[in-house]
């Protein structure tokens, strides 16, 4: 949708349009039927009059729509901006050789050495969230504008500003850009609430599709809670079949109120064009990290100091988990929320604050989305039993920073249920029973100690290891520091000691 890979991208077409037009013309068809069938009788006649009147009921149904999505239009187009921006990039020069020549890329080569620079254009969509005074907030992706070296924003009615970028987040895949006027006449889009959305909800997507300034597209939202985001983003995403194309990137998906419920972004497409398969950031995920870019210059996470997964149905199984809809956590990190308030690796967070958590990406959400030094109440499941803790969430670090705490994760390692597949993959025995390392993160005890992935955990200070479930509980076992591993390598026993960080 923007200049990056994993674009929204493909041809405009008004597929969703159609729907109603076919509708009306089965309506019309209907019609002409009924009134070509000859009536012999006063019942048919009556007959034919009701289904008349049914029909005439069926296109008003159709012209209420129509008059909803041109109401809608006029609100929210207003709102909504096109972003065009100019990057400079830096490439190496071939030595000797003139550089090639490339769409959207011109300008001089760089003097110094074989470094050369070059401009790139590209285009996006917006929405002007917030006024305050003279400054104008349009929020849009950071694909959009993370890396812009000038940005300019061009209303519905074509007047144009130099925009500035407030804040990039490319973790939520959001930026704010701001622009200057004392006009009083431009609008401001009204933020809804996307946790209110349902599943066949009308929606219409705005923006600027290949530079069609004030393009709308009408469909259904098609799914909720999607995930996989490209890049890694975190978001669960809203999908929608209303056609979403480059271009699009940051302008309103709205609902039939006019109010926008999420931040177009994506769209999965093998053919390079949209086939119905667009994602939006759910506006709900979007508030506060505008009033983060405004006050911070950037998006400001809380922090638990855990690693978290979704739960396989084998790990459930054996940790008595009855419903898989939750997250584990695999690690903690030692002085940390979460280790400062008890939380344990094994645990299976199924609540925030009253918030249901679905996966691990609701766990991310949820717990980025709670202010610094807010508590945050986790239910979680423990030994297969209800428990409940409350941690002092902390500002998240740039990953780089979290990276250097490795050693203090504990204990630094993700297992998985020994399954009969996994069995004959490591080659051992159909009853050889324990926990199969998974992944090791390096600096951590488990990395200094020697484990590695494929290693089978058979005991832990002597206690035989048989699931999940006996994993975890002998891991927090807090009577002794240090933990004496039990483990197969290649089908040979060995032992390793862990020390507590």
């Amino acid at each position: 949708m923007g200049n990056r890979k994993n674009p929204v991208i493909g041809r405009i077409h008004f597929a969703n349009f159609l729907v109603v037009g076919l509708a009306a013309g089965f309506v019309l068809a209907m019609s002409l039927y009924s009134c070509s069938t000859p009536s012999h009788t006063v019942g048919n006649q009556l007959t034919t009059t009701t289904s008349s009147s049914a029909n005439v009921s069926s296109m008003e149904g159709l012209k209420d729509l129509q008059n909803s999505f041109r109401a809608i239009s006029s609100r929210v187009l207003p709102a909504t901006v096109k972003v065009d921006v100019i990057e400079i990039q830096t490439q190496q020069a071939p030595g000797g050789t003139t550089p090639p020549l490339f769409d959207f890329f011109f300008g001089k080569p760089d003097q110094g050495g074989n470094q050369q620079q070059f401009q790139t254009e590209g285009l996006g969509s917006g929405v002007i969230v917030r006024h305050d005074g003279s400054t104008y907030y349009v929020l849009t992706n950071a694909h959009v504008a993370g890396q812009a070296s000038s940005i300019q924003v061009t209303l519905n009615d074509g007047r144009k500003f130099a925009g500035k970028l407030v804040g990039a987040d490319t973790r939520m895949d959001l930026a704010l850009v701001s622009f200057q006027s004392t006009a009083t006449d431009i609008a401001v889009a009204t933020l809804g609430d996307s946790n209110t959305v349902h599943v066949g909800d009308w929606v219409l997507a705005i923006g600027s599709p290949y530079g069609l300034q004030s393009t709308v597209t009408a469909g259904i939202i098609s799914a909720l809670h999607r995930r996989g985001g490209p890049d890694g983003n975190i978001s669960d995403f809203i999908q929608t079949d209303a056609a979403i194309n480059r271009g699009n990137s940051g302008g309103p998906l709205v609902d039939l109120n006019g109010d926008v419920i999420g931040i177009n972004t994506w769209i999965t497409s093998q053919t390079g064009g949209s086939i119905g398969l667009g994602f939006a950031i759910p506006i709900d995920n979007v508030k506060k990290a505008i009033g983060d870019f405004i006050a911070k210059g950037k998006v400001v996470y809380g922090w638990l100091g855990v690693q978290i997964s979704d739960v396989s149905e084998e790990l459930a199984k054996q940790m008595n988990v009855d419903s898989r809809n939750g997250a584990i956590i695999r690690n903690v990190f030692r002085g940390s929320p979460a280790d400062k308030a008890g939380l344990l690796p094994g645990d299976f967070v199924t609540a925030i604050n009253g918030q249901d958590i679905h996966n691990s990406d609701d766990l991310n959400i949820a717990i980025g989305n709670l202010p610094v030094g807010q508590k945050g109440v986790f239910k979680v499941i423990r030994d297969g039993k209800p428990v409940e803790l409350t941690a002092v969430i902390e500002e998240r670090l740039p990953d780089s920073q979290i990276a250097n705490l490795n050693r203090r994760l504990w204990p630094g390692l993700t297992v998985y249920p020994l399954t009969p597949d996994i069995l004959k993959q490591v080659k051992l025995a159909a009853d050889v029973k324990g926990v199969i390392v998974i992944s090791v993160d390096p600096q951590t005890p488990a990395s200094v100690a020697g484990l590695r992935p494929g290693d089978v955990i058979t005991k832990l200070n002597g206690t035989t290891i048989t699931n999940g479930m006996e994993f975890y509980a002998a891991l927090n076992d807090m009577s002794k520091k240090d933990l004496m591993i039990g483990f197969l390598r290649d089908g040979a026993p060995m032992s390793v000691g862990l020390v507590r960080p």
